[in-house]
């Protein structure tokens, strides 16, 4: 996080005669997004949203969420594969029709005050704004993997102004995405999206006050597979432009990760535990996922393969309200 943390003013906004919005979902069928669907219906400005619906069996989905839930309009994008996401994901950012897109996961669940949040906050100079994160199933397992990956962006922290984004579950400018082609090697879980963004002059805010709940694996076996997978594709996904050379440089220093993962949201851990949310067992659990993800990364940069890696962890980013608790 940036230490520029000052509030900035909020410009309300008109009623606008097309979407303020765009959430993109990528799915299989209708049910895996039915409790995101809700929450967006949930909306205080529900008609304000377009949701763009990614999935390679598009009929369906087309007679489950139409305009008439009250959304400014809905859209259904047909593609061969689910995997990668980041395929499907750039597909429904393309189609989007709202200055703003918000690119979203099956298993994040809007408060009725999010898009309101966030379309306010996009009023200011902002390339892309993260919403304040909270934990949706609260437990040992659930809060190590919710803070190591979301622990710089808790809606407890305060408003501000931040030097790093999450590429996912985060609300971009979609202009400024789009510059950006070929999206398919941006949205991935590396920092490709990031670094481009930076470049061409992004700036990014954190407003806690677009609050969204996140599901985390918590089913013991899941939750080390996902912690390591995590690694695994990040590491791959950074790899396209690098030499031999960074790559060995970056497995040498893979030791050093997990220190810097947890440098990263120690204010979110400290910040939750005020609260006294957090149990004894998240502590170690934290530092273990740290140190399974770390050695995901290593793998990674020294070529690991990542086709069998793709399709497991899209079985988890898209059904992952399955792995939330133990047998």
């Amino acid at each position: 996080m940036s230490s520029s943390c000052t509030k900035w003013r909020i410009r309300r906004h008109a009623m606008p005669e097309s979407p303020s919005l765009s959430v993109v979902l990528a799915t299989d069928v209708y049910e895996t997004i039915e409790p995101v669907v809700r929450a967006l219906r949930a909306q205080t400005v529900h008609a304000e949203l377009e949701v763009v619906l990614v999935s390679p069996d598009p009929e369906p989905l087309k007679t489950r969420v139409t305009p008439v839930d009250d959304f400014a309009a809905v859209r259904v994008v047909e593609i061969d594969s689910l995997v990668p996401l980041a395929s499907a994901r750039a597909a429904g950012v393309r189609v989007a029709a709202a200055p703003i897109v918000y690119v979203g996961e099956t298993h994040i669940f809007p408060e009725p005050g999010w898009a309101k949040a966030l379309i306010e906050a996009h009023a200011g100079p902002w390339g892309a704004v993260v919403p304040g994160f909270g934990n949706a199933n609260p437990g040992a397992l659930s809060w190590a993997a919710f803070l190591g990956d979301y622990g710089a962006w808790l809606n407890v922290l305060p408003q501000c102004e931040l030097t790093w984004a999450p590429t996912y579950n985060t609300a971009y400018k979609r202009a400024a995405l789009l510059e950006l082609e070929p999206l398919e090697t941006m949205l991935t879980t590396g920092d490709a999206l990031m670094v481009g963004l930076r470049a061409s002059g992004g700036r990014f805010a954190f407003e806690p006050s677009a609050r969204v709940r996140h599901a985390n694996v918590a089913r013991p076996r899941d939750w080390i597979v996902e912690r390591y997978l995590g690694g695994l594709l990040t590491a791959h996904s950074r790899l396209q432009s690098w030499s031999w050379g960074r790559r060995l440089a970056y497995a040498a220093a893979s030791p050093l990760i997990p220190i810097v993962c947890l440098a990263r949201v120690r204010h979110g851990v400290a910040a939750v535990r005020r609260t006294g949310a957090l149990s004894f067992g998240t502590y170690p659990a934290l530092v273990a996922g740290a140190f399974i993800s770390a050695a995901g990364e290593l793998v990674g940069y020294l070529g690991g393969p990542v086709e069998k890696a793709e399709r497991r962890m899209t079985e988890y980013e898209l059904h992952k309200l399955r792995y939330l608790s133990s047998r």
